[in-house]
């Protein structure tokens, strides 16, 4: 007997996914990594306040959690100075993209992006049967003014831009992302990727405002916050935009545990505030290891460093699998124009050294 078939969008797609996982990794290894510096997680974990409200949790996760989300958004809705109909809370940025894709992109719709962005995003765009175009990178940073020409050019539904950026770990100012919205046509949808905000100077953020109706922005608590594992993130924007998330959404999708780690992470300002320092001080290790190396990390707004390897993408592609050869996860970007870059997430002391004693040797085999 044969299977059901797919739906012919997803039939015609490869079988991939946007990111192998390190555990993945590891069991095609046959053994564990030393240094788990790829996946943009916060190695300092999270609040022992969110693990004191998950703990209590745990005894009631008989229960489903609160399908509005309702204690949290009011937190976060109070945080950002926004009516609560202005705000959604789904499972991690990657849920809240699934969500947003299905409720505004139709199959041959003209969504824009920059060559090598987040890759997931894409993955759910194709989901939909839209048609991407892709603008490059310039100066290892989104070209706003590309982007918004695409958009106009193409009459784009959706555009996506990661301010701070992954993989590059650039940021754009206040300002200049501002002159990119007022750019884009009104009937075109700004996905503003904020995964990052926490490490960056709030002022260096567009003001928070639900005013204009296409423009959604999403953030998460899987970075500073370190709750990757429970998949929660937020999206906010006008009500009416917001709003739509209640037709299609997994209601239930957030755990109670979840929900009640978030309000505690919320309120733990010293334990972010140290998470933030550490992570500061672990950039400028990883920096000062790259230059060590005679190779030339990038500015960062992120909690991890793009490194420039000096060479092009088989160079780059070498210094990553011969990390992963002396167990270090780090990723690379693959699109041309980023390939000679590796990039590595921010570690703990021990597995920064790790990876700073790994980066020397393949560096003297490689040349």
């Amino acid at each position: 007997m044969t299977a059901p078939r797919l739906a012919p969008i997803i039939a015609a797609l490869p079988r991939t996914v946007p990111f192998v996982g390190p555990e993945a990794l590891e069991r095609t290894r046959g053994r564990p990594f030393r240094a788990r510096m790829g996946a943009n997680e916060s190695p300092f974990g999270p609040s022992p306040h969110a693990i004191a409200a998950m703990t209590r949790a745990a005894a009631e996760m008989n229960f489903y959690g609160d399908s509005e989300n309702l204690a949290l958004r009011e937190r976060l809705a109070e945080r950002l100075g926004l009516p609560l109909a202005a705000l959604t809370v789904g499972e991690g940025i990657d849920g809240l993209f699934g969500t947003v894709c299905r409720l505004y992109l139709a199959p041959g719709d003209a969504v824009v992006t920059s060559l090598g962005a987040y890759p997931t995003f894409l993955y759910h765009v194709a989901a939909q049967g839209a048609v991407v175009t892709a603008v490059p990178y310039r100066n290892e940073a989104n070209d706003l003014e590309a982007l918004a020409d695409a958009a106009q050019r193409t009459q784009a539904r959706m555009v996506y831009l990661a301010n701070p950026d992954n993989p590059t770990g650039s940021m754009k100012s206040a300002a200049e992302v501002e002159a990119f919205i007022e750019a884009v046509p009104d009937e075109t949808l700004v996905v503003l990727d904020e995964a990052y905000a926490e490490y960056c100077d709030p002022n260096h953020l567009p003001p928070v405002s639900p005013e204009r109706g296409n423009v959604m922005r999403f953030r998460t608590f899987s970075k500073a916050y370190g709750l990757a594992g429970m998949r929660l993130g937020y999206a906010f924007g006008h009500p009416d935009a917001i709003g739509g998330f209640d037709i299609i959404r997994n209601h239930f999708g957030v755990t109670r545990p979840g929900q009640a780690a978030a309000l505690a992470a919320l309120d733990d300002a010293e334990w972010l505030d140290s998470v933030l320092a550490r992570t500061r001080a672990g950039l400028d290790r990883i920096a000062a290891v790259a230059r060590e190396n005679r190779l030339t990390p990038l500015p960062s707004a992120t909690n991890f460093l793009a490194i420039d390897c000096g060479g092009d993408g088989g160079f780059a592609r070498a210094v990553l699998d011969g990390l992963a050869a002396r167990d270090v996860f780090i990723r690379k970007p693959t699109a041309p124009g980023l390939d000679r870059l590796i990039r590595v997430s921010i570690g703990r002391p021990d597995e920064i050294e790790i990876f700073a004693r790994a980066l020397g040797e393949v560096l003297s085999e490689l040349r």
